[in-house]
């Protein structure tokens, strides 16, 4: 199966989303990776890029934290949060200086040590509340 599942989901996290090192990407995403996630708009690798560059410019301060890992087979889960302050655009929204913290539940799927699949969940009205500090 490669790299374990959770060591591949976690470096994910760690390095990519937390350390923003965007050039991992490719070695820890699959070339024909599917986001299960369309109303992001990031449905495949390539697209995935430019959500997280996006992600990255609201937010320029962002922090990862995994608060729970399940694997069972190739599937590994994660309930992780993010936090940051809303430097940039997101969502139409101008940047408002706010902090923001975001729950998130992810289900990614691993084969060959690569991130092939990822389904997920986040409250993304109660971010909308948070940059408009309702």
């Amino acid at each position: 199966m490669g790299d374990a599942p959770k060591d591949v989901v976690r470096r994910y996290v760690e390095e990519v989303q937390d350390a923003h090192r965007h050039e991992l990407i490719d070695e820890l995403v699959a070339p024909d990776f599917v986001n299960h996630l369309s109303q992001v708009g990031s449905v495949d690798r390539e697209s995935l890029k430019q959500g997280q560059a996006r992600w990255l410019a609201a937010f320029p301060d962002q922090r990862w934290t995994i608060h729970h890992m399940i694997a069972e087979g190739d599937l590994v889960a994660t309930y992780k949060t993010c936090t940051g302050t809303h430097m940039g655009e997101w969502a139409g929204l101008p940047p408002s200086g706010r902090r923001m913290t975001l729950p998130i539940f992810d289900l990614m799927r691993v084969r060959d040590g690569r991130i092939v699949e990822h389904w997920g969940t986040a409250d993304m009205a109660d971010l909308e509340r948070q940059l408009q500090g309702c």
